[in-house]
């Protein structure tokens, strides 16, 4: 096994070894998106560039270091296909970070760690040194996890919303976002509209959201939604993918004209699964998407929200500097809105022909 070292991080992004050493110490040269892309290698190998200074380096404060932590599988977050959130985040972090002089960590958790005695935790020392000031949090993290970190550190959400009492969150307008996606639908002539949404390891909180926008926006415009329209939220039965997607394909042929996906992975799921039931879009049936990731070429030009993600990463960043400055103060909500793209999954239903 190759050893955990910046030549690793270098070998595997196709940069030099000098240019990986600038990254970590937040050098003017050095673009926020190729810091995020060293970032993102660094937390999926396990490399923590503070903990292996030898002891004469100097170290930065307690107070100009911050954490970033993202809940989830390193398998899923570097699996390709598309550009992920996190990557975008991270840019915006290092941005703030490299311009007002903090040092970042970043970490992957697992979903399924529920306890910073966990192994993942044990192994990040700036967290039972509580060596960071404070820490950023990417994607929805269990309870107790967010419970006992609280304890220890200012914490700053990103894109996720908590009902915890004293966390700050920065996120996206999602009622903006839905309701630009429904609207656009309506004008091609849309009137029978679903909404479509899968399980994840910890609940989606920003799924459920997206849904009760969804919810909303159908209301204010006195269209009518079926349960059996909706697919993926209680009551209705949590299907597995595959199962799911058939349950689309089931609505699409009573009556279902157009799809809104809570997240772009899901809509191109819906759409590879409709072209495996003979259903094309947006011949057949139209899908929005909410997200805006860089698709790839082999990707459709989906129609979606394109989420300001780098402007959430820096909004993020310095909430969280306000946070090491005034800890007690109350906390905030940051809700920014994304745009919409109007791609090519998106056409006039059949019937309004």
């Amino acid at each position: 096994m190759s050893e955990v070292n910046q030549q690793l991080i270098a070998d595997r992004l196709g940069l030099s070894r000098a240019t990986v050493s600038r990254c970590f110490t937040n050098h003017a040269g050095i673009s926020p998106v190729t810091r995020a892309k060293v970032f993102q290698v660094a937390a999926e190998i396990g490399y923590t560039h503070m903990e292996s200074r030898s002891p004469q380096a100097a170290k930065p404060s307690r107070g100009r270091r911050l954490c970033v932590l993202i809940c989830t599988y390193a398998e899923e977050y570097f699996r390709g296909g598309y550009q992920s959130p996190g990557e975008q985040i991270l840019a915006g972090v290092s941005e703030y970070a490299q311009a007002h002089d903090f040092k970042v960590d970043v970490h992957l958790i697992p979903p399924d760690v529920t306890s910073l005695d966990d192994a993942p935790f044990r192994e990040i020392g700036g967290i039972s040194r509580r060596a960071f000031g404070g820490v950023l949090l990417i994607y929805p993290f269990p309870e107790p996890v967010i419970e006992q970190l609280a304890l220890r550190f200012p914490l700053v959400s990103l894109v996720d919303q908590l009902e915890h009492g004293s966390i700050d969150c920065v996120d996206v307008d999602h009622y903006n976002g839905i309701s630009m996606a429904v609207d656009h639908l309506v004008k091609e002539g849309h009137r029978r509209i679903g909404f479509y949404t899968k399980a994840y390891a910890v609940e989606a909180s920003w799924s459920l959201r997206r849904y009760s926008a969804f919810v909303e926006k159908m209301a204010r415009l006195k269209m009518k939604l079926s349960p059996r329209d909706v697919i993926g939220v209680f009551p209705r039965p949590v299907l597995p993918v595959p199962q799911s997607i058939e349950a689309a394909v089931a609505r699409t042929r009573d009556g279902v004209t157009g799809w809104v996906c809570a997240a772009d992975h899901q809509a191109y799921d819906m759409i590879r699964g409709f072209s495996d039931h003979g259903l094309k879009v947006p011949k057949d049936v139209s899908v929005t998407g909410f997200d805006g990731i860089e698709r790839t070429r082999s990707s459709p030009d989906l129609t979606t929200v394109r989420i300001p993600y780098r402007e959430i990463g820096m909004t993020g960043a310095e909430r969280l500097a306000a946070r090491l400055r005034k800890r007690f103060q109350g906390k905030q909500h940051v809700y920014i809105s994304g745009q919409l793209h109007e791609g090519r999954t998106v056409e006039p239903p059949v019937s309004s022909e």
